[in-house]
């Protein structure tokens, strides 16, 4: 051996092993021998974690100057449960640029293998296949680059470096419209503005969500202002609209705040340097010279853009007037603490909006809606910890959402949660701190804008805007002028026939594992029109007696379901629970109808 060579201490490097497979590879699998010769940098990632995206784009540069020594390899190991579904890997590795193969590996396999602790963490691997350094957390490429240059040296001399291409294989690109696209807003227009992620644009789309205006930015990465042609972004979030009509815009990756105005259609920057914030940089001053870290998204309160800062698990806030950036809350510190703004913590801060007399926002790593007053302190609503999360409804103290991305105020003063790994639309109502579910069945939805009496959910994995109706009760406000009405059923007085109508998805069956997979609550407006037939059960069909003595009132149905994946081979089959509230407004005539069909999933088999 060379005597110059550095001496480190070296363990052979466990196989890597993962039960979903590679990704970027072309189909084909790798074993640790096939990369002998190379230097091999493992990055044990999972894709909700912001400073693993952080480490993403650390690498990029690593692999650009080194493509024919250094082959990177993530080593997907998730933390939430939707996160070890393989299509949301599939979609996490296009989402994000990722430009270098991913070993799949749900059950943390070779995270065990490699004793790995947090994410990030990084494991470089000498051309002999040898572990010569371990690193957990962001900034470390620095150290791994000078590491990498020092093997390139050792192992060209002993002649055990190869190099030549890597075993990247891009995926065929996707023909869709908008390309997970992060946040929307309506415009005074009437069209919709889409931060079309991973395209790196900005795209206007007509009142029907799908025909497109005009797209803004060249396409690729970068930060250059303009006209829409010339300009760039860096997977842009978050959007609000300011009271002169131009546009903030989250330059999530670019780390700033970009300035786009609808008329002109020119770019311009307000806010960051293009770097990355790192602990001891300043944390106030003029805009342009403060580095900002991966704001998601943005909102218009009290006459300041407030800044949800993914990136350090900070509130801060944009002044116009001075154009200057401060903290308004966090101490960067990561976890769910309520109390005066300067001593609370988040935990990656996604999702903004704005109310007068709060700011709701999504905690997502701590599965958190949470919300600041007027005077900064901040409260949560929903939510306990970075490791509590799951899909329940109830009581907002027992209430369970998983990793939500946005949140949206209603006119009633609820607010809609794109609950994202739960692919679900959540409501918290703050006057009952009661937590429901308005839909399911979306694809990671990571923010929603209402339009009229219907809610647009960005359906992010979806590639597209989804408009939904909202229920009666979440658009109902006091002011009688802008209460939503609807045409009452007529129904005949008596006896009447309530059918949920309910069909497990193809390729699903009711999950009776636990006991009854249904239920169904009944109640009414007034209480009186109930004779018979209110409160709770399993059974979805259900006979009420109506009092004739009432001539009107609403019926308050809701039904839930669960279905689970109809494979007696599989063991842990994927489950889905269906939910539904209606509130039905019904007119008792003697020729009214004896049954009242309400569909949750199917088709009504009696409709005429």
């Amino acid at each position: 051996m060379n005597d110059s060579a550095p001496r480190r201490v070296r363990v052979r490097a466990p196989e890597l092993v993962g039960e979903g497979g590679w990704l970027n590879t072309g189909g084909r699998p790798y074993r640790l021998a096939d990369l002998r010769g190379r230097i091999v940098v493992l990055d044990f990632w999972t894709f909700c974690c912001i400073n693993c995206l952080h480490v993403l784009d650390e690498l990029r540069e690593l692999e650009r100057k080194h493509r024919d020594t250094v082959v990177v390899i993530g080593v997907h190991s998730p933390k939430f449960v939707h996160e070890a579904e393989h299509a949301a890997v599939v979609d996490a590795v296009e989402r994000y640029g990722v430009e270098h193969p991913v070993l799949d590996d749900p059950e943390l396999a070779t995270w065990k293998q490699y004793a790995v602790r947090a994410w990030p963490t990084l494991v470089v691997i000498d051309p002999e296949g040898y572990v010569v350094a371990q690193h957990a957390g962001e900034g470390h490429v620095h150290a791994i680059e000078r590491l990498v240059t020092e093997l390139e040296a050792e192992h060209e001399a002993k002649g055990t470096l190869r190099r030549g291409d890597g075993p990247y294989v891009a995926p065929e690109p996707e023909p869709t419209v908008l390309r997970f696209p992060g946040k929307a807003l309506l415009l005074p227009s009437g069209n919709f503005l889409v931060s079309d992620t991973t395209r790196h644009q900005l795209v206007e789309l007509e009142g029907d969500g799908e025909s497109v205006v005009r797209r803004i930015g060249q396409g690729g990465r970068g930060l250059t202002d303009g006209p829409a042609e010339r300009t760039r972004f860096n997977e842009p979030q978050g959007l609000a609209l300011l009271p002169d009509g131009s546009v903030v815009v989250a330059d999530t990756v670019n780390h700033a705040l970009r300035r786009f105005d609808p008329v002109s259609g020119r770019t311009t920057t307000l806010a960051g340097t293009g770097h990355q914030w790192m602990q001891g940089d300043a944390t106030s001053g003029p805009a342009r010279e403060v580095n900002l870290s991966s704001p998601w998204d943005v909102a218009w309160w009290q006459g300041k853009v407030w800044i949800a800062m993914a990136g350090i698990h900070q509130l801060w806030a944009y002044d116009p007037e001075s154009a200057a950036v401060s903290v308004t809350a966090g101490t960067s510190n990561e976890g769910l603490v309520d109390g005066p703004g300067a001593e609370a913590w988040f935990a990656q801060p996604s999702g903004l909006a704005a109310t007068p007399d709060r700011l709701w926002l999504a905690d997502s790593e701590t599965s958190a809606l949470r919300w600041v007053d007027p005077d900064g302190a901040v409260h949560t609503a929903v939510g306990t910890g970075l490791f509590d999360f799951g899909h329940r409804d109830g009581a907002a103290e027992q209430a369970l959402l998983q990793h939500p991305l946005g949140v949206t105020a209603l006119p009633d003063g609820s607010v809609a949660i794109s609950d994202t790994y739960n692919h679900a639309l959540r409501r918290y109502d703050p006057a009952t701190g009661e937590v429901t579910t308005l839909a399911t069945d979306l694809r990671e939805p990571s923010g929603a804008v209402l339009a009229g009496d219907d809610i647009v959910v960005v359906e992010s994995a979806r590639h597209r805007l989804t408009r939904l109706r909202l229920p009666e009760e979440a658009v109902r406000v006091e002011a009688v002028a802008h209460r939503t009405r609807r045409a009452a059923t007529e129904v005949a007085p008596g006896k009447l026939l309530l059918d949920v109508i309910f069909q497990a998805p193809a390729g699903q069956k009711l999950d009776t594992r636990y006991g009854p997979s249904t239920r169904l609550l009944v109640s009414s407006t007034p209480p009186e029109l109930l004779r018979t037939g209110e409160g709770a059960g399993t059974d979805l069909s259900r006979t009420l007696e109506l009092d004739p003595s009432v001539p009107e009132g609403v019926l308050h149905v809701s039904a839930m379901a669960a279905s689970c994946d109809d494979d007696p081979h599989n063991e842990y089959p994927a489950c889905h629970v269906h939910q539904q509230d209606w509130g039905v407004p019904v007119r008792l005539t003697e020729t009214g109808a004896d049954r009242l069909p309400l569909v949750l999933a199917g088709m009504d088999a009696q409709t005429p």
